[in-house]
């Protein structure tokens, strides 16, 4: 480990991980109260339901599409945590299972949330043709609608990748592209959480969301990577 890496990874042991979060935490609650997931619906529906419900290409592709390209890249990563090859030599199997790990934890705390949640989707609410009363996602009680729509499960597949840049960043030959690969997961988790909204399927908050619980559990599993490596007092993360 260089001594720019080591640097940092002092920083995240000594609490950059919660400051992080909680900076980036504050944009998320502000949008939160500010009311502003009606109003950028209501750009997007009328009394009658979303513009683009049934929009193939939003659903079949971006959607379903969307879903099944995750759920390769997952299977592809995991065999490369058990199996490294070509440029993913260059990391210990142990980087690439917490990456991997990680990663599983995000999309599956979402997931778990989201099944738990009394928040209705945009479509089932009744100002979009739907039933149910709005209700904010952090107020208790049900909405007298399907609920399960909190937050968006679709964007965190992606965002649940943040743990790759962090392993990217780990290394100077792959700092570059741990940048490169921060800047791809937030577009594509933005790209689904959009599709998402304009069929009625989500909030902007229910992405925010997503994105904010995925890298706390990231930037948290990697402070907790990063002791374990000070503990074994190693220099390079291929001793460990």
């Amino acid at each position: 480990m260089d001594a720019g890496v080591a640097a940092s990874v002092r920083g995240w042991v000594r609490g950059a991980w919660w400051r992080s979060s909680a900076v980036l935490l504050v944009p998320v609650v502000a949008w939160d109260l500010s009311g502003l997931d009606l109003v950028v619906a209501s750009w997007m529906a009328d009394g009658h339901g979303f513009y683009l419900a049934g929009n193939a290409w939003l659903s079949e592709w971006l959607h379903t599409g969307g879903r099944r390209a995750l759920q390769l890249v997952a299977v592809i990563l995991l065999v490369t945590a058990c199996r490294p090859w070509g440029p993913w030599r260059r990391f210990a199997r142990s980087e690439l299972r917490w990456a991997i790990g990680t990663a599983l934890a995000c999309a599956l705390l979402v997931a778990v949330l989201k099944q738990a949640s009394q928040t209705s989707c945009p479509w089932d609410l009744h100002a979009f043709g739907g039933s149910a009363a709005y209700v904010p996602h952090w107020r208790p009680g049900n909405d007298g609608g399907p609920g399960r729509c909190f937050p968006a499960g679709h964007a965190a597949g992606a965002f649940a990748l943040f743990s790759y840049y962090f392993l990217l960043a780990s290394h100077k030959p792959t700092r570059r592209a741990a940048w490169i690969c921060l800047v791809a997961v937030c577009a594509l988790g933005a790209a689904f959480g959009l599709a998402q909204q304009l069929r009625g399927a989500h909030f902007t908050s229910h992405t925010l969301w997503s994105a904010w619980l995925c890298w706390f559990v990231t930037s948290f599993s990697w402070t907790a990577r990063c002791r374990c490596v000070q503990r074994r007092a190693c220099v390079s993360p291929r001793k460990r």
